[in-house]
């Protein structure tokens, strides 16, 4: 009788270690190579549509003080890594209220940026914008704020919302498609700006419909973002809810399990 009882007690001390390491590698997965992301707006439409969940690449940029564990960083703010790439889907705290945002990253330091009559203007230059179609959705309140998306034209409940789509190329070759509402969006044309030392610039592929770098923080928008602001990148979608959570299962997109975005 002993004996089984010493058996027992091994047996679930066997299983207690293998939990406290399971446990354990979670949190420094969770720490050191990926953070959860849930999309809550339509910003980032097609690429990333409401209630997408993904898991961020920490290690893509190397760490940032907003990245690194434990405040372990040098004060330079990163311990080694690449640049982002114009047309990385980037992660990051907002400068002012420290919120996690997702955009497009399309300036890198240095670079003078425009938009004119909704035509990405890059170091003087027109970047490449094809018409494409259009995008459509059902208008229905989206997310757990239960908004609905905005639309070219004026659906009734539960009809098809239509927004026009295209095709932008960057100089680098990062291809991606960006949506128009309107030909008189106020950031359809600005000022050309020049991306500061040590910041990018991003924006949303919802262009209407997304406050990113053309807007000043007091404007709602992002202004230019600090490299050691940038989370990580954004390469794959675990899944996807069109429902309120992430949790009612029942409205889990099938096409969106593991999809990849660029």
């Amino acid at each position: 009788m002993a004996s089984t009882r010493t058996h027992r007690r091994q047996d679930w001390g066997e299983a207690l270690r293998t939990l406290s390491v399971a446990l354990l590698l979670a949190v420094a997965v969770r720490t050191f190579l990926i953070q959860p992301f849930w999309i809550p707006s339509g910003s980032m439409k097609e690429t990333l549509l409401v209630g997408d969940f993904l898991f961020v690449n920490k290690f893509a940029y190397g760490w940032s003080r907003w990245s690194c564990p434990w405040g372990l960083c040098p004060i330079d703010g990163r311990l080694w890594g690449a640049l982002p790439e114009r047309g990385d889907i980037v992660v990051f705290r907002h400068p002012v209220t420290g919120e996690d945002y997702v955009k497009r990253l399309i300036g890198l330091p240095g670079d003078r940026i425009r938009m004119r009559g909704g035509v990405l203007h890059l170091n003087g230059q027109p970047v490449d914008l094809r018409p494409s179609g259009t995008f459509t959705e059902a208008y229905l309140p989206q997310g757990s704020a239960r908004t609905l998306p905005r639309c070219a034209n004026r659906p009734r409940p539960g009809g098809a919302c239509l927004v026009e789509r295209a095709v932008e190329t960057l100089p680098g070759g990062a291809s991606y498609p960006v949506l128009n509402i309107t030909d008189l969006g106020r950031g359809d044309t600005t000022q050309e700006v020049v991306v500061p030392p040590g910041h990018v610039f991003v924006l949303g592929d919802n262009r209407d419909n997304s406050l990113d770098s053309r807007f000043a923080p007091a404007q709602g928008g992002v202004g230019f973002v600090p490299l050691e602001n940038l989370i990580g990148r954004a390469d794959r979608v675990l899944f996807s809810s069109a429902g309120s959570s992430l949790w009612a299962f029942w409205t889990w997109r099938g096409d969106r399990f593991l999809h990849a975005v660029h």
